[in-house]
């Protein structure tokens, strides 16, 4: 890339970029940016969000992370998102590096870049913003002269196919643990000693992982024979945690965009955690143990956001919203005091065996929009198997109170593909759809309309399913094709995951280091934004994947032993791995497991080992 100074490219972005689709992607002069002193900054670092802006800004992680960064009076936080393909060709053609929003400076002049790993199908877009910023793509082909690049987010708990092309990783919750690791780089520009003496330090940190200490094995078969630690280092990288919700940073003045996003309101984080087990969900075991902020907390944050924000909704996120414990005088307080200023608020998830229409009257007093249930699975025996605890009847019940109240759109989501499914599963998520369209009709509600959504099943990292194979691509598409024809009704809508993406998913969930050549090579023949259909070339996956000697359905297709040396056996979170197998017994078992709120510890092990317990408000 050619020198350019920020002028020059703030000159040059802003000849070509009337040609570009959504222009305000690229201008960082939002409502509430942090623009700090460059020269007086001790540390600068740059967010990177590998997807585009109207993804990124939408992630409630960046919006912590930006704003504690750029609280801290000797560091500055910058954000970068992956330029649209329109935007990247204007900038190769001008020879323009990829640059940080708020300064227009080039992502080379900082002394950290830092990914989140929210989707294994943004990997090839990280590997392409490094290229675009003209940084070498390998660890081992950097120098003093250029950033640290560092990751963390829920990928990072399987990152080893990105092992050779990140410096560090952090795993788990970064709030506490990332002001830590940007005073070593303080210290390291101030005092330098050598890149190996340094990311010892680094690796001495809670939650650390730095992939060159630790060397991996392989057997003649492809598995993994032995991952060794260098004694300096951990020999199991353990999650770091926030103790206390309520007293962990919390942004009240977010970055208004000034066009629409995916989430375009403000966001209040309700609890962090979710007990309730579900044996496919990686954020459920990922994120334990359930901590809760409290209501007081809640509301001080609520008046400061519609303060700042100017916004007319707020969202109560979480992982299962619902079983928020203080949730009715957290909604009723919002609402007391901004229904009148047309202020609504929204709950993103619903679960059917929380669900209470009064409440979601509620919410929905200022504006009413669809509702979405997601019963995982169209049998009883199925939703054991994955340890859903919801009921045909949780969902009949939800259905009526909301036709009663005056919905007419209910959204359904399944998975499809998991672990022991048979026709009669299939046949379940056809019933229960029919089921609710005819109560809706029985109930005289008009112009009903319920939308049925599946995906399939992709083994995570870190669950009881970690060992299950994923099943085949054609027999996925069969069963996509089946529903189809039998969910086809006026009345009925039926969306679906494209296969070979989430094949692909798979092949990187469950990969090892040896995928890092694959990755490389597929970017090198232009893979970016896998996880955009349009731009998905599954063809030159396949052929990189097959020019490299490997095998994806070792990967994918592959049932794991339990006595196998995991890829990611070496990060630990916090959930054992004994619970982990108790639990796949118990699902092919089609046996429950009970929410540890309610009920005795159920031996995960994140408490007792880790001397944390269960922080509910309510």
């Amino acid at each position: 890339m050619t020198d350019y100074n920020t002028a020059d490219i703030r000159k040059q972005v802003e000849r070509f970029l009337p040609k570009v689709l959504k222009p305000s992607r690229y201008l960082g002069t939002e409502w509430n940016a942090i623009r700090k002193d460059w020269e007086h900054s001790k540390v600068r670092m740059a967010f990177a969000f590998p997807d585009v802006y109207e993804v990124g800004m939408s992630h409630l992680g960046l919006r912590i992370l930006y704003h504690l960064v750029n609280s801290y009076e000797d560091f500055l936080c910058e954000r970068v998102f992956a330029p649209w393909v329109d935007m990247e060709d204007r900038m190769r053609e001008n020879t323009i590096p990829l640059y940080a929003l708020e300064s227009y400076r080039p992502l080379q002049e900082f002394d950290v870049v830092g990914f989140t790993l929210q989707y294994e199908m943004s990997f090839s877009n990280i590997l392409n913003m490094l290229d675009l910023a003209g940084i070498p793509l390998r660890t081992k082909d950097r120098g003093p002269e250029h950033p640290w690049v560092i990751a963390g987010g829920p990928c990072a708990y399987n990152p080893e196919p990105l092992a050779p092309f990140i410096d560090f990783l952090m795993i788990g919750e970064a709030e506490e643990t990332l002001p830590q690791l940007l005073r070593l780089i303080q210290e390291q520009k101030e005092n330098p000693v050598s890149r190996e003496e340094f990311l010892l330090k680094v690796a001495q940190v809670e939650g650390a992982y730095v992939p060159e200490f630790y060397q991996v094995r392989y057997l003649e078969d492809g598995r993994i024979q032995s991952i060794e630690a260098d004694p300096r280092v951990p020999k199991i990288v353990q999650k770091a945690i926030v103790r206390n919700l309520d007293q962990s940073y919390f942004p009240t003045s977010p970055i208004v965009p000034y066009m629409e996003i995916v989430h375009d309101r403000m966001m209040l984080e309700v609890m962090r955690g979710c007990s309730r087990g579900c044996r496919f969900c990686q954020a459920g075991m990922l994120y334990r143990p359930v901590r809760e902020r409290s209501p007081e907390t809640l509301l001080r944050h609520a008046e400061e956001l519609v303060k700042s924000t100017g916004y007319e909704e707020i969202s109560l996120t979480s992982l299962s919203t619902g079983d928020y414990s203080c949730i009715q005088p957290v909604i009723r307080g919002i609402l007391d005091k901004y229904s009148e200023d047309k202020v609504s608020v929204s709950l993103p998830s619903l679960r059917l065996d929380s669900f209470d229409v009064k409440l979601a009257e509620e919410v929905q007093k200022v504006r009413k929009s669809g509702l979405t249930f997601a019963p995982e699975a169209g049998t009883q025996r199925l939703r054991d198997v994955i340890n859903k605890g919801v009921t045909e009847e949780n969902l009949l019940d939800a259905a009526e109170s909301a036709f009663k109240a005056g919905w007419s759109g209910i959204k359904l989501y399944f998975m499809i593909g998991l672990p022991t499914e048979t026709q009669e599963d299939l046949d379940g998520i056809v019933s229960m759809a029919k089921k609710v369209v005819e109560l809706g009709t029985r109930l005289g509600r008009r112009n009903v309309n319920v939308t049925v959504s599946t995906s399939s099943f992709v083994p995570k990292s870190h669950t009881p399913f970690q060992w299950e194979p994923q099943e085949g691509t054609a027999s996925l598409k069969q069963k996509q094709q089946y529903l189809r024809e039998k969910l086809r009704d006026r009345r009925i809508k039926y969306n679906y995951h494209d296969v070979e993406t989430s094949y692909l998913e798979a092949v990187f969930a469950k990969g090892d280091r040896r995928l890092a050549d694959v990755l490389e090579l597929a970017v090198r023949k232009g893979c970016k934004f896998d996880g955009w259909n349009e731009h998905f070339k599954y063809e030159t996956w396949l052929e990189c994947i097959e020019e490299l000697g490997l095998d994806p359905h070792f990967y994918a297709h592959r049932a794991m032993d339990y006595d196998d040396i995991l890829p990611w056996d070496h990060i630990e979170s916090g959930v054992n791995k004994r619970f982990l197998m108790n639990e796949h017994h118990k699902a092919l078992k089609e046996s429950r497991t009970l929410d540890c709120r309610y009920v005795d510890c159920t031996g995960c092990g994140i408490c007792p080992e880790r001397g944390l317990q269960i922080d509910l408000k309510g």
